[in-house]
């Protein structure tokens, strides 16, 4: 017994000596896989600001509690009190570990307040645990949703500029080594990799003109029974996109998307036919080709000429009419006789030269190039009634470029989202074409004009309407209309260019570009202009104003009284102490602060 108790001991000694000291690496890996894990630790995406610095997409610390589905098999009877605490039906709980039976993870309830968290974990059921991730939170909601785009439950960018700066958004997740506990606690962790936050991004987008061409684009689109809407600012010698709003939007705080087509940013994306903001461009060709001077006289032919089989009329008989009065009266006639006198060859490569048919190269996910049919599809009608807007398709951003090329001496430039963003120059236009061309604009707003209503006193404005057939969905055109105003202000010193669509108003309620588009155009520029402290160029006609209205004090735009519009405030969701002290500096810039619009009262 002694010997066979030696022999027992003796073996038990060398298995130790074996696990110990020979193969202990072997046996302490796996001790170490049932206890140790490799974590990550989330990061924060870069926040998003406007050119100010003021937040349009900021990243909020919130929990994820996820399970062990091999520790909770272990523990059946606390799934009940499990399913209590996430607030969720016990056969959603079961079917959901069901799905994972014998893996090591699974999310039970993701991107949480931090206190919920804690209040589920405070049940200590074994095998569940949480880790910090962040959620994405759009301080102005929907009045730049489409340009911003949004992220999904990963914190990646799935549209906009979240999508288009992914890469220098995100930042690096970092790594931890822990240990926990037969429990779950952790008792010992170590850093493996330290985390690294996306950068910022500044935009060239300014929050309160961003806002303010949203407002006024939703109201004009509700008043006309519009299906939809965009807008675009941009500032003429820089390229950079001041605001893009468009009409329907959503909310990116949502955490559920119904409305999937408001997804789109129209402004970039969709194309129409520009219709009579083409004219413009097809002076500036005759011009430029020495075919017509300012003052060269055309008769309009009683308002209707022979196009082929068809004609092209004017919506009056204006009789003959100067080059200057063609586009005062935005004469269909009148632009196809100048186009007439152009080559073919030479009025396609103009119109190419000025953007049409190639994509903007903004760099914004999905834009389009447009359509610009080469010569050789042509048929004998073609190039008239592109003269006036139809037989071609391009973007809102498209046209503001074209138009901010006009403005500032003949260069077309690159779009950019990004503040002091690189931007390529191209001489497209003479300046002293550009500058004739701007001088026949400035009389489409004046007396006469077919926008008056887009008239911004005190300052002058070069713009054009435009007023086109929408394509019917069986072919030829129906009876639908985009209403259309792109302008120029101020003329003397040119610093904006703005485009604006109003898709399908309700005919009923009036569908001319003039009526429909330029007054939103006269709402957002009025404020613009006093945001970015803009001088007037037209002060006698502003004095002459307020005389005639028994203000004769009031001596120019600075010193009218200015109404404040509040911006909406969106609610961000309650937090932990530790999280709310960790953002709070982030969520006060975030809110957006009232902002003061508008000149006079003569709206």
């Amino acid at each position: 017994m002694i010997g066979l108790i030696g022999i027992v001991v003796a073996l038990l000694v060398a298995r130790a000596f074996w696990m110990m000291i020979v193969n202990k690496d072997f046996y302490m890996s796996k001790g170490e896989a049932r206890f140790e894990r490799n974590l990550p630790i989330a990061v924060s995406r870069g926040m998003i600001t406007d050119r100010n610095g003021e937040p349009l997409a900021v990243s909020t610390p919130v929990e994820s509690v996820w399970g062990n589905p091999q520790e909770l098999f272990k523990h059946q009877n606390r799934w009940p009190e499990l399913a209590k605490a996430l607030n969720i039906p016990f056969g959603e709980l079961q079917r959901k570990l069901a799905q994972k039976e014998g893996k090591e993870f699974l999310y039970l309830k993701r991107r949480i307040n931090p206190d919920e968290a804690k209040r589920i974990l405070a049940h200590k059921i074994p095998g569940v645990a949480s880790q910090r991730e962040y959620r994405r939170y759009y301080p102005q909601a929907e009045s730049i949703a489409q340009v911003l785009g949004f992220t999904n439950v990963d914190d990646k960018g799935q549209e906009g500029l979240e999508l288009a700066f992914e890469s220098w958004l995100k930042g690096k997740p970092g790594e931890k080594r822990v240990i926990r506990s037969r429990q779950g606690d952790i008792v010992e962790s170590e850093l493996v990799k330290a985390p690294e936050p996306g950068k910022e991004l500044v935009l060239s987008l300014d929050r309160r003109v961003q806002y303010l061409a949203y407002k006024e684009l939703h109201d004009m689109v509700v008043r006309s029974g519009a299906a939809s809407g965009s807008a675009v600012i941009v500032d003429v010698n820089s390229g950079e996109v001041l605001a893009m709003a468009n009409v329907p939007t959503f909310n990116p705080n949502a955490t559920v998307q119904k409305n999937i087509d408001a997804h789109r940013n129209r402004a970039v994306t969709d194309l129409v036919e520009p219709g009579s903001t083409m004219k413009p461009i097809t002076v500036a060709a005759g011009l430029t080709a020495g075919k017509i001077t300012p003052n060269t006289v055309f008769s309009t032919e009683g308002g209707r000429i022979a196009n082929g089989p068809f004609s092209i009329t004017d919506t009056h008989n204006y009789g003959s009419l100067t080059v200057t009065g063609i586009i005062t009266k935005s004469s269909n006639v009148g632009s196809a006789k100048i186009a007439r006198l152009l080559p073919n060859d030479y009025f396609y490569e103009y119109v190419h030269k000025m953007g049409y048919g190639s994509k903007p190269r903004s760099g914004f996910p999905g834009e389009s190039s447009g359509l610009l049919p080469k010569t050789s599809n042509w048929d004998g009608t073609t190039k008239s009634t592109m003269a006036y807007g139809y037989g071609l398709s391009a973007t809102p951003i498209q046209i503001a470029m074209a138009y901010a090329a006009l403005a500032n001496g003949g260069r077309l430039l690159t779009p950019t989202f990004v503040k002091g963003g690189k931007v390529e120059s191209k001489q497209v236009i003479e300046p002293e074409v550009a500058a004739q061309v701007m001088r026949m604009m400035e009389t489409v707003t004046k007396p006469g004009g077919t926008a008056t209503q887009a008239a911004v006193l005190g300052y002058k404005v070069a713009g054009k309407t435009g007023t086109a057939r929408m394509v019917s969905e069986t072919g030829g055109y129906s009876r639908k209309y985009n209403a259309f105003f792109a302008g120029v202000v101020p003329v003397d010193n040119p610093r904006f260019a703005m485009v604006v669509v109003v898709n399908d108003p309700d005919t009923s309620k009036g569908y001319y570009g003039g009526l429909i588009s330029g007054p939103v155009f006269r709402s957002v520029m009025e404020g613009t202009l006093r945001l970015m402290d803009v001088p007037p160029d037209d002060i006698q006609t502003w004095i002459a104003a307020n005389a005639k209205a028994g203000h004769p004090s009031v001596r120019s735009p600075v010193d009218a009284a200015i109404p404040p519009v509040a911006m909406p405030r969106v609610a961000l969701p309650p937090q932990s102490a530790a999280a709310a002290a960790a953002t709070a500096a982030t969520a006060q810039r975030a809110l957006p602060k009232p902002v003061a619009l508008g000149v006079g009262g003569g709206k």
